[in-house]
């Protein structure tokens, strides 16, 4: 088992992770996610052991599927806290806008296929969700920054901090393959692409992708899977990033085809 600095914490909610930040018993934390529906509950009791009756400083969400703002809206009836998500995510999050239909055709397992039943609707939050500071500061976390890691949605984000190079990656990579039911139930560690049925745009995940390992993270913490460090993860990002098509991008399916793309950046921020 990865053991996290002191002021990091990772909770699973069944098939997702949420973070939280902070020392314990600082009362100054962030949440980063909300898992999936059903896990309100569970995220408060584990941030009432470990910050007493604080709430957070507030929420930060890497992108707004289903299995990452699940618990969003129930927690918002608890918290009356700030939510932050890049600009792109915006639409989806506040409700204007739906995430594209799921790839059952990509293969790779069970997950994938039965994922047209999971939620593709975006949230009804309207104006309770803020975009992020233009500058890549993180409110209330002086030591780490965000990063716009598109793709596997447009506004996808990752947090970084530099002093211990530190990765909060969300889905831009991630430590299991998601797409195989038994995978997920065991937790075997692999680092892998983002989850190929939840995945429109394989040309700027690919670059999210060699963004993320130039920045040689010494420990990550992703949105699937046990977090990592070290040698394993170094050498797992690179190989990710350098055979990204061959490893990541489904050979058939609705968007097999965007990893063709010219080699134009796409709009990062």
């Amino acid at each position: 088992m990865t053991a996290l600095p002191e002021d990091l914490d990772l909770k699973r909610t069944m098939i997702a992770n949420v973070v939280m930040i902070g020392k314990p018993d600082s009362g100054h934390w962030v949440l980063v996610d909300c898992g999936i529906a059903g896990f309100s509950r569970s995220i408060q009791d584990a941030a009432e052991e470990r910050f007493g009756s604080a709430p957070p400083k507030a929420i930060v969400l890497t992108h707004g599927h289903f299995d990452h703002v699940g618990s969003l809206e129930k927690l918002l009836e608890e918290w009356d806290v700030p939510v932050y998500a890049h600009e792109l995510e915006l639409p989806y999050v506040g409700g204007t806008k739906d995430y594209p239909e799921p790839d059952p055709a990509a293969g790779g397992g069970l997950m994938t296929a039965v994922s047209p039943l999971y939620p593709r609707h975006g949230l009804g939050l309207g104006g309770r969700v803020q975009p992020l500071p233009s500058d890549g500061h993180v409110p209330h976390l002086a030591d780490w920054r965000w990063i716009h890691t598109p793709g596997h949605t447009p506004g996808h984000i990752s947090l970084f901090r530099d002093r211990d190079r530190t990765v909060i990656a969300g889905d831009a990579f991630i430590t299991v393959k998601q797409e195989s039911a038994w995978a997920v139930l065991t937790q075997e560690q692999e680092v892998h692409g983002p989850p190929v049925y939840f995945t429109p745009d394989w040309h700027a995940s690919k670059i999210s992708v060699r963004r993320l390992r130039e920045l040689d993270p010494a420990l990550a913490l992703t949105g699937h899977g046990a977090p990592m460090q070290g040698e394993a993860l170094r050498k797992g990002l690179s190989r990710l990033a350098d055979k990204f098509d061959e490893i990541a991008v489904p050979s058939h399916g609705r968007y097999a085809g965007d990893s063709h793309a010219p080699e134009d950046e796409p709009p990062f921020v």
